[in-house]
């Protein structure tokens, strides 16, 4: 695991995105370096539940919101 990543919390699973649903959308917590406290949105890979620790490689970026057509 990289020594420059960040851990962050699940604190909500917004939905699936991508072209099949492959990937979800979810809300997590920085829990440590200097955007942390910050909530951000970020899209993921792979099973994931609200309470999971992800090792983010940058907290500045978010992704866009999804939209329901």
């Amino acid at each position: 695991m990289p020594d420059d990543a960040t851990p962050a919390e699940v604190i909500e699973v917004i939905g699936l995105t991508g072209m099949h649903g492959e990937a979800s959308q979810i809300k997590c917590r920085v829990l440590d370096g200097s955007n942390k406290g910050r909530i951000i949105t970020r899209n993921t890979f792979g099973p994931i539940r609200e309470g999971d620790i992800l090792m983010l490689l940058e907290t500045e970026r978010e992704a866009k919101k999804l939209s329901r057509r």
